[in-house]
């Protein structure tokens, strides 16, 4: 589907590499390592086992 729309096939691993996954944008933007030190523990931001929104959309 991604060359459909002039995409390399591995467009999403190029930007998990360069960018993180979403609790290390999370921890360098608001987390840990940022100057907020927000926790995401017990709140959406969590992942769903633990609590919160977050979860993998199905691949079909």
């Amino acid at each position: 589907m991604a060359s459909q729309i002039g995409l390399a096939s591995d467009w999403s691993y190029k930007i998990i590499k360069q960018v993180g996954n979403y609790g290390k944008v999370y921890d360098r933007n608001l987390g840990a390592e940022s100057t907020y030190g927000l926790d995401r523990t017990g709140t959406a931001n969590a992942l769903y086992v633990d609590g919160g929104l977050m979860h993998p959309q199905p691949i079909r």
